[in-house]
């Protein structure tokens, strides 16, 4: 009997491992402005994933403690988290971000230190992060990235994404955050001929001033990329956390793009 107890714990363990959950959100402006129900708020959203990328941390003005603000939120939440923060990316100074990656530590464990792909660093206004996790015996890798705007063209920066796999052939990717552009911009055909799915088509992410008809959200913009040679689709989701607030004003506090998730396996 106690034989097949441990067995059927040890089934539910390489199950638990076995399924992984990556949410990717532009929290805008995330810095001290950022007010503690805002933390609570978003906290409360992601707690039940495993690794979360936040896009748009404020170089300056106290997005370094917002990021750890969040994270010790998070561990209020019954289970124990860890993050990393970028360096400012290098870009004109009224443009620098930072990006951060907050992890489940029951669940993943960073594998050596995250890195902002310095060699794009002149033709990516904010160069993307990247950083490697393992669940159980596999790794995987995360990239998140902040396009420049529609309007300054994010293709000439999102072009560079289908060298990046080349440069790190060992490396199982994903590629996330706001790209600022939709999925089905040939832009992105060089990626998806490498293999390289997007998980959302035709789901828009970012907000308007105000809900029309019914309709709030604007553009096509988050998305997370993933190599199908060696990631299963799960499932997915654009998280529609307006919904929570009275209006858009109110909810634009906390971000104008819904957070979205990816739930996955590894080969």
């Amino acid at each position: 009997m106690k034989l097949k107890l441990l067995s059927f714990l040890f089934l539910l363990a390489q199950i638990s491992i076995g399924q992984i959950s990556l949410c990717s959100w532009n929290l805008e402006n995330f810095g001290k402005s950022k007010s503690d129900s805002a933390i609570i708020f978003i906290a409360n959203t992601l707690k039940r994933f495993d690794v979360i990328a936040v896009v748009e941390v404020v170089a300056g003005n106290g997005g370094a403690q917002a990021v750890a603000r969040l994270a010790d939120q998070l561990n209020r939440s019954g289970s124990k988290w860890d993050y990393t923060i970028s360096d400012p990316t290098t870009s004109t100074p009224n443009k620098t971000e930072r990006y951060a990656f907050i992890w489940k530590t029951s669940k993943l464990k960073k594998i050596g230190d995250a890195w902002l792909e310095k060699k794009y660093k002149l033709e990516i206004e904010r160069e993307p992060y990247f950083a490697t996790f393992k669940a159980g015996e596999k790794e995987f890798t995360v990239g998140t990235f902040h396009a420049i705007t529609k309007a300054a063209q994010p293709e000439t920066e999102i072009k560079y994404f289908k060298l990046i796999p080349e440069e790190y052939p060992g490396k199982t990717f994903l590629f996330c955050g706001d790209f600022n552009c939709p999925e089905s911009n040939t832009v992105f055909t060089p990626l998806k001929t490498m293999g390289y799915k997007p998980v959302f088509a035709n789901k828009k992410t970012s907000l308007k001033q105000e809900c029309k008809d019914g309709e709030c959200l604007a553009s096509e913009f988050d998305n997370i990329f993933y190599n199908s040679a060696k990631i299963n689709f799960t499932k997915s989701a654009v998280i529609l956390f307006y919904k929570s607030f009275p209006n858009l004003k109110e909810a634009r506090k906390v971000s104008d793009h819904c957070p979205v998730y990816f739930e996955f396996s590894l080969n």
